[in-house]
């Protein structure tokens, strides 16, 4: 029979084998014993073991020298539970010390070159691995602070900021590697790079950067060759869209360039294929466009009279029999624009698997969407820059019947 001393109401000892536990505390009582538990209350259990019947019969029992047990479980001992309290202390020292949080210390940010970058952006870069509803809870918490104070996401900050950024636990997710060799290729494609900025001509299957389904893409594929660098993309283009990329080297070029997007001061022309004879009086498409999710998630885009408004120039460079060679200049940035433009007036782009009517992209092998140019203006000086259609271009167009 086993005896337990645990804790009980009001303070008083548990005792497994009394009256209304079992027989043998009974049988005991009745004989005339006066069980003696006080001898052994307090004992780890593998040491009350050998002194339980002699207990229970009143006997003396010799416990040996007074000891102090300060376990709350039965069976630990005192130096391995005293060990382990010690441990957790120390644990909660940690934890609870003036700005650290597992060990990582609150950070403070000066801002010296991303003056004017909204509070949201400017620690989505910083803090990598980190979810973004992780980094909204700081701001809206009050966890980041703006030199000292509060501060909302879309804050814009200025020169000289100190921003404080708490501790944080970022994901620990292994990013994905761009193809070897990807990142030179890519420099082998440079039209033009001065201090603030390469412009470069994309290949097509491409993307410009990594997303869903892409682990990987242009600028990621940059940035393991230039480790450092300060690189970032000032405009997007399709994957399947070939030509002039323009990727900042320094904040104040990114900045001026994307000024230039919302004053619409940036002029891009796109040479492209489309089925069909284009008519020559057709010169401007101007159709509102709107997003939508096919039932797989695929995410397109369609003419829509409650969707954003999107204006596209066109303007006719040769006539084949069943083809037209197309330039194009979006005056407006929506996505798939041109593509859902020339598609809306029966002449899709040759390769286009999205928004071509027949299957297999009319034939051509990819998109015959290319970004020959691009223009606008940085420190009060006009640039354009432009790459010239691939050979596959020509090839197409001579399959098609042009000359």
């Amino acid at each position: 029979m086993g005896l337990f001393l645990g804790r009980a109401r009001r303070g008083k000892p548990f005792i497994a084998g009394s009256p209304s536990h079992g027989p043998h505390y009974s049988r005991l009582v009745a004989a005339g014993a006066t069980p003696n538990f006080a001898a052994i209350k307090g004992m780890p259990r593998a040491r009350r073991q050998p002194h339980l019947q002699t207990a229970l019969a009143g006997g003396p029992v010799h416990r040996g020298p007074r000891r102090r047990w300060t376990s709350t479980r039965a069976g630990e001992a005192e130096g391995h539970h005293a060990d382990a309290a010690r441990r957790r202390r120390a644990a909660v020292d940690i934890r609870t010390a003036p700005g650290m949080v597992r060990g990582m210390p609150v950070t403070h940010h000066t801002v010296v070159d991303h003056a004017g970058q909204r509070l949201d952006n400017f620690l989505t870069r910083r803090l990598k691995g980190v979810p973004k509803s992780r980094v909204y809870a700081m701001v809206r918490k009050g966890e980041v602070r703006v030199n000292g104070g509060r501060a909302r996401p879309d804050k814009r900050l200025a020169a000289g900021d100190v921003v404080r950024v708490p501790p944080h636990q970022p994901l620990r997710v292994r990013a994905a590697a761009p193809a070897e060799g990807l990142g030179a290729a890519l420099l082998a494609g440079v039209v033009h790079e001065d201090a603030g900025l390469i412009v470069l001509d994309k290949p097509a299957g491409i993307a410009v950067h990594g997303g869903s389904g892409v682990s990987a893409g242009v600028i990621e594929a940059l940035r393991a060759v230039r480790p450092g660098a300060c690189l970032e993309l000032t405009h997007r283009l399709d994957r399947s869209t070939s030509g002039c990329l323009v990727i900042a080297k320094e904040r104040r070029t990114l900045l001026a360039i994307h000024e230039a997007f919302r004053r619409g001061e940036v002029t891009k022309t796109y040479d492209l294929i489309v089925a069909g004879r284009w008519p020559r009086r057709l010169r401007a498409v101007l159709a509102p466009l709107a997003r939508y999710v096919l039932p797989n998630g695929e995410r397109r885009v369609r003419v829509s009279a409650d969707g954003a408004p999107a204006h596209t120039d066109f303007e006719v460079v040769r006539t084949s029999a069943n083809a037209t060679w197309l330039r194009a200049f979006p005056r407006t940035g929506r996505t798939h624009q041109i593509r859902v433009h020339a598609a809306s007036r029966g002449h899709a782009i040759l390769g286009d698997e999205k928004y071509a009517q027949r299957a297999g992209g009319l034939g051509a092998a990819r998109l015959m969407l290319h970004a020959s140019a691009i223009a606008f203006t940085v420190d009060g000086t006009r640039r354009r820059y432009e790459t010239p259609p691939a050979a596959a271009f020509a090839a197409v167009w001579a399959r098609h019947g042009g000359s």
